[in-house]
Parts: structure tokens; sequence; C-alpha cells
């Protein structure tokens, strides 16, 4: 599990195409983390407070439920 550097992630937002702030975090744990798989990254954004927020709000509650989510956005 890595801690989520906001720095960099406001960085990435900057060049970002989307304008979402969730599909702009989960591209940036792609990119900057390598981390591809659903439940590594509901594991990284649970242990952030702020990501763990934005999981709240789309009823991400589960790696499961993230997995849905990246299929359809």
């Amino acid at each position: 599990m890595v801690n989520i550097d906001w720095d960099e992630y406001k960085e990435y937002k900057q060049f970002s195409i989307r304008s979402e702030n969730f599909e702009i975090l989960l591209d940036f744990l792609k990119s900057y983390y390598n981390l591809v798989h659903p439940s590594d990254m509901f594991e990284t954004m649970q242990a952030d407070d702020i990501a763990q927020m934005m999981l709240e709000k789309r009823d991400i509650y589960d790696a499961a439920s993230l997995e849905n989510y990246l299929r359809n956005y």
C-alpha cells in the first residue's frame, strides 16, 4: 500500500483531460503508482481520508464496487 501524494496529484490534475476529481484520482493511481488491480486501488484509497470521502460519496465500500465503477467510467 502507498500513501497518496496529493501535491503530485495536483500536478497531474493540471494536465488531465478528465474533469471529475475521482476519475482523475483513479487515473493518477494507475499512472503514478502503477496500481491496476481494484483491490490495491481500493486499499490505497481506504487508507487516505480524502480518497475515502470520495469513495463514500459514490457509495463504494469494497473492491468489487470499485471494480464495477472502473468498468463504467
